[in-house]
């Protein structure tokens, strides 16, 4: 198999967006990894719509679309002029997406999506694991009476730590009944 250029999944990365504490791709981002018109990948989802459940795909309220244009910079402009709110589609929801466009381009841009999610897991673990070194600090240093609260505050919030942990991959069994 062919060795994927860590570059493309740091270019995938910066697609990704989070929403409702998940990591979402958007629409004609995916649509355009993807190689097919946005209005096509939205009719494979319409025309699929059991195999694209809440988890997989959501729309953004206009408070949310307006927060990630702002959060992330991203223009209006990248919108396209757009009338409609876009698909906004989680890990699951892009590898279903490609498994439903069926194209040979979809299937092989999916193995970088699942990379550039799997990669931002891995990133915001080990912010995780900063944010419990931080803490331990911040209590080292109020027992010997110092007064470094806003400086530990500033770090958490460029760290983003999620409120959540990531779902884990793969099939998962319920137990009992």
């Amino acid at each position: 198999m062919k060795k994927i250029p860590q570059r493309s999944i740091v270019r995938v990365e910066t697609l990704i967006y989070p929403l409702r504490g998940e990591r979402v791709i958007l629409d004609s981002d995916l649509a355009r990894i993807y190689g097919v018109a946005t209005r096509r990948l939205n009719e494979q989802v319409r025309r699929n719509a059991g195999r694209f459940p809440r988890d997989f795909v959501m729309k953004p309220t206009l408070g949310e679309l307006r927060n990630l244009m702002s959060q992330n910079a991203t223009s209006r402009s990248a919108w396209g002029g757009r009338r409609k709110i876009p698909n906004a589609f989680t890990e699951h929801g892009a590898i279903m997406a490609a498994n439903v466009l069926n194209s040979r381009r979809a299937i092989q841009m999916s193995i970088f999506v699942v990379r550039a999610f799997v990669q931002l897991r891995g990133r915001l673990w080990e912010n995780r694991e900063l944010a419990r070194r931080l803490l331990d600090l911040e209590r080292k240093v109020d027992a010997q009476g110092g007064e470094l609260h806003e400086l530990f505050e500033a770090i958490r919030r460029l760290m983003l730590v999620p409120d959540k942990p990531p779902r884990p991959i793969g099939f998962q069994l319920k137990r009992g009944g």
